[in-house]
């Protein structure tokens, strides 16, 4: 008997995501109770052999402190397996879970929307050999709203507790309704990554979702970002050579600091004070503190470190600062291609046309469909022949799973084509 079914005995199909409407649904509350954070080894060691001697899936998810701490690391870990109950794991206490990752390594885990927890679960020694991703899995099945609350109160009629999400997981005793709330994000996880299953298989989109997460368990970590510093929020408002110089030194000089503090670059200096600084370039500290975000609560110590990276963006040498733009990797923006390739800009046109309405008849989103940059790098540099078997080969060369490139071949061929 599933966990939903133990909770109540009205046990009904899951609705389809045309047929869910809105009705009174109770709160969910955990069945065991809130259990104790694990944070030394000898219970730790015992929580790893319950999980392991349990059966069936593994729910699996991970609590960061986004926006407080520098990094993405976990500072929660929560599992549910039937026979094992939940665990609540504190990988601070207990940095390393790869024994834990070896007992339960046979078993398909159950997250919601991996890509984002599966980074910091690497970093602990855990990484699953088998996944089931309810989030894309929602997505696929043509579910509008993909949110892990709103899929379990959709899919099978509880509401979870809400208004912890964004809180600081690095508070340390962490306090019982946060625990309470991490607990039931993995109470009903394998309940609803059956209901959806058999909601894919029902549309015949199965094999395809199991592509799509054996995909992404295989995928290696990404490699380092080129450049971080120009994600700086509003960089494009800076124009000169000299001025991106100072964005670049106030970047660095900002997330050498929060690393070593151990805070979200944010609360360290924000975007917004980094570009003001780039566009004022300042002549001394003082200059600098009346400018937005360096007011009265940066003290003169700080300021001067801010100050110094200024000073050696404006001692660079010509040569040696960044360029306004990057070098371009991969076609221009769609934007530029009526001017620079209007045969393809007329390629690109037809071919979004064509997946966005295949997308529509599958009742999933385009970028599940094909992303749109695998669609604009096809279309900037087409195969010579415009057979769907030509077609197929450019795109599984692209990246596309195979089947995407079932779904769409022919008619990004018969674009081409017509373009």
């Amino acid at each position: 008997m599933s966990d939903a079914q133990q909770i109540t005995e009205s046990t009904s199909e899951p609705p389809s995501p045309e047929d869910a409407g809105p009705a009174p649904v109770p709160l969910l509350t955990p069945r065991e109770g809130v259990p104790p954070v694990i944070a030394d080894e000898a219970a730790l060691a015992a929580v790893v052999a319950d999980l392991a001697a349990g059966s069936g899936p593994v729910a699996v998810d991970a609590e960061r402190a986004s926006g407080y701490r520098y990094g993405q690391r976990a500072y929660l870990v929560q599992l549910r397996r039937a026979g094992a109950g939940t665990a609540l794991i504190d990988p601070v206490a207990c940095p390393d879970l790869s024994g834990l990752d070896a007992a339960i390594s046979d078993a398909e885990w159950v997250l919601h929307a991996a890509t984002q927890d599966l980074p910091c679960l690497r970093d602990i020694g855990m990484r699953p050999d088998r996944l089931f991703d309810t989030e894309l899995a929602g997505r696929l099945a043509g579910f509008a709203r993909v949110g892990l609350g709103v899929m379990v109160e959709t899919v099978l009629g509880y509401s979870l507790e809400k208004g912890h999400s964004a809180v600081d997981w690095s508070t340390r005793p962490l306090p019982e309704p946060w625990l309470r709330y991490a607990a039931l994000d993995v109470e009903l996880l394998v309940d609803l990554r059956d209901a959806l299953e058999e909601e894919l298989r029902h549309q015949g989109k199965l094999e395809w979702a199991l592509e799509e997460f054996a995909a992404i368990a295989a995928a290696p970590p990404p490699p380092p970002r080129k450049d971080p510093w120009r994600r700086t929020s509003g960089v494009h408002k800076v124009r000169r050579r000299r001025q991106l110089g100072v964005v670049r030194e106030l970047w660095l000089t900002r997330d050498e600091t929060a690393r070593r503090r151990d805070l979200s670059p944010g609360k360290v200096l924000s975007d917004a004070a980094i570009v003001a600084a780039a566009q004022a370039m300042p002549r001394d500290s003082r200059a600098l503190a009346a400018l937005p975000g360096f007011g009265h609560r940066t003290n003169r110590r700080q300021l001067q470190q801010w100050q110094t990276a200024i000073d050696r963006a404006r001692e660079l040498p010509e040569e040696e600062l960044p360029q306004t733009a990057q070098p371009p990797q991969g076609p221009p923006p769609p934007r530029a291609w009526a001017e620079r390739d209007p045969v393809a800009a007329a390629r690109l046109t037809a071919a979004r046309s064509a997946v966005t309405a295949h997308a529509e008849e599958l009742r999933m989103p385009q970028e599940n469909l094909l992303t749109p940059e695998l669609v604009r790098r096809l279309c900037w540099e087409p195969p010579a022949e415009h057979s769907p078997a030509a077609v197929g080969a450019a795109l599984r060369a692209l990246g596309a799973r195979e089947w995407q490139i079932g779904q769409t071949a022919g008619l990004l061929a018969k674009a081409l084509d017509a373009s």
